[in-house]
């Protein structure tokens, strides 16, 4: 039995009785009191509602006449049992004709994590059952000790100065990245990061460049905020410099592992597209989401650190180091820009969350984010070294590995196969237990040839060679039938990106 708190307002009415009985009919019918919902007694909402009792009785009288409550003597009035199930079954309410604009049509969160696989290989998402959770747990915990949490008064739009100054002698360290607090805004994850970035430099209309294959959702957010996207190509050696647009105000790109191939960004390249940045007065977003994890190779130069003009804006994220729920990423903008970033933020949602904020500054204060990475930079490495070393010995006659050394998958290009033998044998794969995405999933105006990609965070390293066998068993019954039921692979970094 369950007593509502019922909101009903008289103000500016007359036929008060009335009022009262379409008010809660309405509530009723669309599902907002359910069945066996106990309504206030009569004597309690007229005092409520400063009207007499028969009044509301009157009400109660005529939803009690049309079936839709009931009274039961020393117990009260309760709505009946009607089967609606929440849905609108009478007058239509305010939001009917309310319609959102044509662009979101479309949309459909995603659902690539929704279900879980045996053998795991989606991609942009870091091992869970390893994050070190203990020492988490305390450093959260003291975050809201009293004496933490003090007057809890809202904070800086750029967030903790802590954390703020922890990320910047991290970058100096670990990325060559020269920057200070005061350039530094903490974001909820790379997303945001990218929406703030172009709250502050864009206007509606202006042209933005994107990796063609890439990562869709910040083609997506960026033409949602009104910006003209362009789809540039990426070669063997990153994003083709000569196809960007002239008149584009803002390149995003990922030169230290480019989403989702998994090439490098070469110098020469890094060198031209910063040179033609500066000749037309241009921003480039640097999103640099899982550096950290190299296995072998001299690591090139970040943009930022090569810049000389105030043109990158560099962005990291903590959704691959450490967890993609924690939603913690960051932007470095050049000093010139940062009251804009500011402001943006603000104006966004003030800051995000100041307690996890200040948990993950103490965390790398003390070390423990550097003995993390440390330790899931060893564990890539051999799931990465399996991941290569099986795909080249076991599929050499079909699939040709893009390599890269870098980050927490691996692509490979199909041979001998086309787009629609490579889907057939994804969706046999899922068949088989295995969650598998194709590249296709990542293009949009430029044609790729076909292939896959192989996510290790999400997969143990004693799961890897039999999930590979099951994969090649998959591609070899490309003449049988699919299982019934099994859909094609989806997005996997826009679920789980940062």
């Amino acid at each position: 039995m369950r007593g509502m708190e019922v909101h009903v307002t008289l103000e500016g009415r007359r036929d008060l009785s009335g009022e009262i009985y379409r008010q809660l009919r309405r509530a009723i019918l669309e599902g907002r009191l359910r069945s066996g919902d106990l309504l206030p007694p009569t004597r309690e909402m007229a005092r409520n509602l400063e009207v007499s009792r028969a009044t509301v009785a009157v009400a109660y009288d005529r939803l009690w006449g049309e079936g839709l409550v009931n009274s039961r003597v020393g117990s009260g009035t309760f709505v009946s049992e009607l089967g609606l199930g929440g849905q609108n079954g009478g007058d239509a309410g305010p939001g009917d004709s309310l319609r959102a604009l044509p662009k979101w049509d479309g949309y459909k969160a995603p659902t690539v994590f929704a279900q879980r696989a045996e053998f795991d290989f989606r991609t942009g998402v870091p091992d869970a059952t390893l994050f070190p959770f203990a020492p988490w747990r305390r450093l959260v915990a003291a975050q809201f000790e009293p004496a933490a949490v003090g007057r809890g008064q809202y904070g800086h739009p750029a967030g903790d100065r802590r954390l703020r100054e922890a990320i910047a002698r991290h970058l100096g360290v670990s990325r060559g990245v020269q920057t200070t607090a005061d350039d530094i805004v903490i974001t909820a994850g790379t997303q945001q990061a990218i929406d703030v970035i172009a709250r502050a430099m864009l206007h509606p209309g202006d042209c933005v460049a994107v990796e063609d294959p890439g990562y869709p959702p910040p083609r997506m957010l960026l033409a949602s905020g009104g910006s003209r996207v362009q789809c540039v190509p990426v070669d063997d050696q990153g994003i083709v410099v000569d196809a960007i647009p002239d008149d584009a105000r803002l390149v995003y790109a990922t030169p230290s592992h480019e989403w989702p191939l998994g090439v490098v960004l070469s110098l020469s390249r890094r060198l031209q597209l910063l040179d033609w940045a500066s000749n037309r007065n241009a921003a480039i977003i640097e999103d640099d989401y899982d550096s950290e994890f190299r296995y072998g190779g001299r690591p090139l130069e970040t943009l930022r650190s090569l810049d000389s003009s105030g043109r990158v804006i560099y962005v990291g994220s903590f959704s691959k180091t450490l967890l993609p729920t924690m939603r913690i990423g960051f932007i470095v903008s050049p000093p010139s820009v940062r009251h804009a970033m500011q402001g943006a933020k603000f104006l966004m949602d003030w800051h995000s969350a100041l307690p996890l904020q200040a948990a993950l500054a103490s965390f790398i204060e003390e070390g423990g984010f550097a003995r993390h990475l440390r330790r899931m930079r060893g564990v890539y490495e051999k799931r990465y070294d399996l991941i290569v070393s099986t795909l080249q010995r076991d599929f050499a006659d079909i699939a040709d590995v893009v390599q890269s050394g870098v980050g927490l998958h691996v692509s490979a290009f199909a041979k001998g196969l086309d787009a629609e033998d490579v889907r057939l044998a994804l969706r046999r794969a899922a068949g088989l237990g295995l969650a598998v995405q194709s590249l296709e999933t990542y293009t949009h105006d430029v044609a790729l040839r076909p292939g896959f990609m192989l996510g290790f965070g999400c997969i143990a390293t004693e799961d890897i060679e039999e999930g590979l066998r099951r994969l090649r068993r998959a591609f070899d019954a490309r003449a049988e039938p699919t299982a019934a039921g099994v859909g094609k692979p989806g997005n996997g970094r826009a679920d789980a990106a940062g």
